[in-house]
């Protein structure tokens, strides 16, 4: 297993989690919103660390249990954690996407919530890239108008509120927050380990390097991870956000090698 994450800037926060146990992964890619330290004293990154550590807890705890069980376990209880402290359930609070991947029994199986991303790699055959396009989806109208106007224009902070409307609402796209029930909307799905050589978790603001900048495909980019490591692949995200004059985000890669049996790799950065 390697794992990378930097923050977005320096003497920024890293809003990112990632950690493993011997059977599994985790990556929470934290969201704020402006003005979410006025309902919540904890902040963003302490959300995803918390809501990483206690998915870590419940997998290693609770082997026989469903991903999406697990998910919901470990959001009502890091809700319990500051609801009588901070306004959860204000839109604003703290919240975040979660990757999961799991190996029991030969079976990696695997979940998805909100924009992180997870590819399996196959030894024959394309990856296998999972995703839930339902943000990317409902954001695309807001992109442009959202652009056209001021950060602190009062149009901006109404389209704002509209995009946000749609967060764990039916229709709309879903995320990690104070609603254990979120949990029952992640992308999930299995299939066996045999075949399989490596897979890779990624925060949006490293999964970019695809998604965004095209600067490579999903087969590309694992063979820069094979070759170079996960700390490549975020410098040359890093590289075309200075480029395009893009604002950086915080990105987190973790590379799962040896899932069908053979030695894995043991190093970190």
């Amino acid at each position: 297993m390697t794992m990378t994450t930097t923050a977005a800037r320096a003497g920024h926060t890293n809003e990112d989690f990632t950690g493993a146990v011997p059977t599994a992964a985790v990556l929470v890619d934290g969201a704020g919103i402006p003005g979410t330290e006025s309902v919540c004293r904890h902040g963003v990154a302490w959300y995803a660390g918390r809501l990483g550590t206690s998915l870590l807890s419940h997998l290693s705890l609770a082997p026989d249990h469903g991903l999406s069980t697990l998910l919901a376990e470990a959001i009502e209880r890091v809700t319990d954690e500051h609801r009588d402290t901070c306004d959860v359930a204000d839109p604003i609070s703290p919240s975040a996407m979660v990757a999961i991947l799991r190996l029991c029994d030969g079976v990696v199986e695997y979940l998805v919530l909100g924009d992180a991303v997870l590819v399996l790699e196959r030894a024959d055959g394309a990856p296998l890239v999972v995703s839930d396009p339902r943000e990317v989806v409902i954001s695309e109208p807001y992109r442009s108008a959202l652009e056209a106007v001021a950060p602190d224009n009062e149009e901006h902070h109404r389209l704002l509120g509209d995009l946000r409307a749609n967060r764990n609402q039916p229709g709309g796209f879903w995320v990690a927050k104070d609603d254990p029930r979120a949990a029952d909307e992640a992308i999930t799905g299995s299939c066996p380990v045999l075949g399989l050589t490596g897979a890779v978790l990624l925060s949006n603001g490293a999964s970019r390097v695809v998604d965004r900048f095209r600067l490579a495909d999903w087969p590309e980019v694992l063979g820069v991870l094979a070759s170079s490591g996960p700390a490549e692949i975020i410098r040359r995200v890093r590289q075309a956000e200075a480029c395009h004059g893009v604002e950086a985000d915080d990105a987190t890669i973790a590379y799962c090698t040896g899932l069908g049996g053979a030695p894995a790799r043991s190093e970190g950065a």
